[in-house]
């Protein structure tokens, strides 16, 4: 394995946990949306990833597809919500915050992870480089 392909692998995973911060940021921001575009309260939204392999024993990452979680949201008595239905319930966006806090740090922490190896693998190729001096 070349210098290289090493830092194409961590730059996909870099690049994938950067979209999946995007989704949760979202589904943080939208906790309490209960009306959208297409209609109906936020849908929670994950990002599905899916491996590349290569030259055997290597591989990459990347995003395959964002889905939205088919789950319900919970309902709840407001009645003088406009989004209300004829019973007084709103139904609300199916984010569980804390769910998405425990998510957002572990892409956090790949994150720095591929970052680190990223760091490793640079000073490894200046010290090969200082070698020849």
């Amino acid at each position: 394995m070349d210098l290289f392909t090493a830092m194409d692998i961590s730059a996909s995973g870099m690049r994938a946990q950067r979209t999946r911060m995007n989704i949760i940021s979202s589904n943080i921001a939208n906790a309490n949306t209960t009306r959208t575009a297409e209609g109906g309260p936020y849908r929670r939204r994950d990002v599905i990833f899916r491996e590349n392999s290569f030259e055997q024993e290597l591989s990459s990452v990347e995003v395959e597809d964002i889905v939205e979680d088919p789950a319900q949201g919970n309902r709840i008595f407001d009645p003088g919500n406009p989004d209300a239905d004829e019973d007084g319930y709103v139904t609300m966006p199916n984010v569980n915050i804390m769910e998405e806090m425990v998510d957002m740090v572990g892409a956090t922490r790949a994150f720095e992870a591929n970052t680190a190896a990223i760091k490793a693998q640079k000073d490894m190729a200046l010290k090969a480089l200082s070698i020849g001096r």
